[in-house]
């Protein structure tokens, strides 16, 4: 339209007289370049006058009766556009709102901007701007939003939007001296179902549970994914005896309902912890981690458990002494009191040192020195552990650099190996300093590579794109399978010192550590044996294959040490 008008105008008039048309008539040009309507509206008489881009209008809008206008928009959404109308001041201003106008083709979004001007009362008496439709932009705007607040497998909402939901409810809660509930549902013994039916089948089975979860639920009770096999629920407006009902509904839906899935079909359960609020938990903080130790407590009991938080002071005084410990750690950092110790590993051939092992030290002011089972535990719990990642991933960086000579391994703890843009931070701060990415290795515990793992799995594999080496500690510790290894693609297993320690005596642990090592070998793996304590305990293991030697007999952590 504005480019037919435009050639008119050149046909009509000599291009010398372009420049003096008449103002209305360049505005009226630029709105519709503009894709905006023009607007001027006499508040008094109810009039107003459309011009520019009228085809953005609905149909209905383009004529003089401002009312049409108004009634168009929800009851309940005038509020902004009637605070205009209403306001008495004798100085004109200007002002921009969003409003949301019904349309033969649905509900369509609209931004009005311009100025207000009074009359000699100072009651608006015009408006005069332009409105341009903004249907698509607020539509994508609600798109991004809903992603960032939706856990992608299941469509609840994530953990972060969930915690906000849950503050609110306590807070509600409070003020109006009623209570609230939390509670976090787990699917049981999910390693098992990924090993039995495959990964795609798990996750057929925790959006199952999600949907089973979700639809026990009363319509003002609020349900998100915590983690990967977790649920968390808000129940508002709940009375303690509910708590043990509801969370029995949400056993029952799990627990007698089939899941069908790619693998088969599935009879799945789920175990329950909850806290009720604003009682036993002063924040969303406190609320999730009680309601973790209650559903600690329910697994105890086996499959299908239970459990309320209850209140003991021996566990508020760990709790206490662990956030003791966090201000310790807290400060180390800031004092450059955190060390790094490192460990050699041996070749069992060669018997020379292969690479280090970089391990977490923490010296107290007073000169003692701590080893990493004091603090890491209690970084873990007050959530602060990724600092402590992030200094050993940046001191052993550091390291290389100056030691052209040396290979390191670095630890990643297990609840920061749960968290997906952690693991990409990781990954970006190494692909920016790639020049020692080939002498580095990235230890993952054998708990924390099943937990999450499609996301593990996308870590090991961009690490290894960068040519860093991945190494699974504490392997025969818990619960996994040689193909779970396969499937994850690592370089090295790290057998768990507790089968290596007095092997010489054990024929049970021999038979294991021989099984591992000649299944480790057929998947192409190298093996590391911890808490090698002797000669004659290396020459067993070599025995059987092991390729590297840990232990104390052959070095002890060093936070000096005179790299080789």
């Amino acid at each position: 339209m504005v480019s037919v008008l435009t050639q008119k105008l050149h046909k009509e008039l000599p291009v010398a007289e372009i420049g003096v048309v008449h103002e209305n008539m360049r505005l009226r040009l630029a709105a519709q370049a503009a894709a905006a309507a023009v607007f001027d509206w006499h508040v008094p008489s109810g009039s107003v006058v459309w011009g520019g881009a009228l085809q953005t209008l609905p149909l209905h809008l383009d004529n003089s009766r401002a009312q049409t206008l108004i009634d168009s928009i929800p009851q309940e959404k005038r509020g902004p556009l009637q605070n205009i109308l209403d306001t008495r001041s004798p100085y004109a201003t200007t002002f921009q709102i969003e409003l949301e106008i019904a349309s033969a083709m649905g509900p369509l979004n609209f931004t009005m901007m311009g100025s207000r001007m009074p009359g000699e009362d100072g009651r608006t008496e015009r408006m005069v701007g332009l409105l341009r439709e903004t249907t698509e932009r607020a539509r994508e705007y609600q798109r991004l939003n809903y992603l960032a607040t939706r856990d992608e497998l299941t469509g609840h909402l994530n953990r972060n939007a969930l915690r906000a939901e849950l503050a609110q409810a306590i807070d509600k809660a409070k003020d109006e001296h009623r209570h609230c509930a939390f509670i976090v549902a787990s699917v049981d013994r999910l390693a098992m179902i990924n090993d039995g039916f495959g990964f795609d089948a798990g996750e057929e089975v925790i959006v199952g549970v999600g949907e089973r979860l979700a639809r026990s639920l009363r319509g003002s009770d609020i349900i998100g994914r915590t983690a990967g096999n977790k649920f968390g629920v808000i129940l508002k407006n709940c009375k303690e005896r509910e708590i043990e009902i509801v969370s029995g509904r949400l056993r029952a839906a799990v627990r007698d309902n089939i899941i069908d899935t790619c693998g088969g079909q599935v009879a799945a359960t789920c175990s329950v912890g909850a806290v009720w609020l604003p009682g036993a938990a002063s924040n969303s903080q406190e609320a999730m981690l009680r309601a973790e130790e209650a559903l600690d407590k329910a697994r105890e009991r086996g499959r299908d458990g239970f459990t309320v938080y209850k209140h003991s002071p021996q566990r508020e005084s760990g709790r206490l002494r662990q956030m003791s410990i966090a201000d310790e750690i807290v400060q180390a950092l800031k004092q450059n009191r955190l060390k790094l110790a490192y460990q050699p590993i041996i070749g069992a051939k060669s018997r020379r040192v292969r690479h280090y092992e970089s391990l977490l030290r923490m010296v107290r002011p007073e000169g003692e020195v701590m080893t990493a089972g004091y603090f890491v535990p209690a970084a873990e719990q007050m959530g602060i552990v990724h600092l402590i990642d992030r200094f050993a991933l940046e001191t052993v960086i550091t390291q290389l650099r100056q030691h052209k000579n040396i290979t390191l391994a670095v630890n990643v703890s297990g609840t920061a190996a749960d968290d997906p843009a952690w693991l990409q931070s990781f990954v970006d701060y190494i692909r920016e300093r790639a020049d020692v990415a080939s002498r580095l290795i990235v230890e993952l515990t054998e708990t924390a590579a099943l937990n999450h793992f499609e996301e593990n799995a996308r870590f090991i594999t961009q690490l290894r794109e960068l040519g860093v080496k991945v190494a699974i500690d504490d392997f025969g510790a818990g619960y996994t399978s040689f193909r779970n290894l396969q499937m994850l693609h690592v370089d090295t297993v790290k057998i768990d010192g507790s089968y290596v320690k007095d092997l010489g005596d054990s024929p049970e642990n021999q038979v294991f550590v021989r099984t591992l090592v000649g299944l480790a070998k057929n998947l192409g793996l190298k093996t590391v044996a911890e808490w090698v304590a002797s000669d004659a305990e290396a020459a067993l293991l070599q025995s059987f294959g092991v390729d590297y030697f840990q232990g104390f007999h052959f070095g002890e952590p060093a936070l000096d040490p005179e790299f080789s």
